[in-house]
């Protein structure tokens, strides 16, 4: 069974993702960084050069191959769940788990790494907050699909440590 990571950029899912699938020796799959493999191109370009369209596209070929991997932890991008029933294909295929994060931590994370983030890289300080804001809000209800919901209030939590507790609880391993 695969654990799907979602939650909006700057969540931690990645480096969450690392962590979790070392403690439940399982492989650890980066959604972007296999897209990135697949494609040739980084993230950037494939926005620049073939549009958000095509990513989404790509994006939920990708998530669909997933399944073939064993026991895999997968860190999805930010819009994952929220295109091409990505979120009830992930729900039906495997757990999610939303890294519910507050707009304050997501702001203080993304702001020094707009950079290499496409969608923000342009954004003054008050345009990343208000694009975080509006995003949220036309993605939490996807979020809020998922099997578990984990609330981040600080950003300083022991989230791999308590998911991997959660699911030995679950499932007795």
């Amino acid at each position: 069974m695969q654990i799907y990571l979602i939650g909006f950029m700057g969540s931690g899912k990645s480096y969450t993702g690392r962590q979790l699938a070392q403690l439940l020796n399982r492989r650890f799959i980066d959604l972007d960084n296999w897209i990135e493999q697949e494609a040739g191109l980084s993230i950037r370009e494939i926005f620049e050069q073939q549009g958000e369209a095509h990513f989404r596209k790509a994006e939920a070929e990708a998530v669909r191959k997933m399944a073939e991997e064993l026991s895999a932890v997968i860190a999805t991008g930010g819009g994952t769940p929220c295109f091409h029933q990505n979120m009830e294909w992930m729900n039906a295929n495997g757990l999610t788990v939303y890294l519910d994060t507050s707009p304050e931590v997501l702001f203080q994370r993304l702001k020094s790494g707009r950079g290499h983030r496409p969608l923000i890289r342009s954004l003054t300080d008050e345009g990343l907050r208000a694009y975080i804001s509006q995003k949220l809000r036309e993605r939490t209800p996807y979020y809020q699909q998922a099997s578990i919901v984990y609330a981040q209030k600080t950003g300083g939590e022991a989230v791999a440590e308590d998911l991997a507790h959660q699911f030995s609880n679950i499932t007795g391993h």
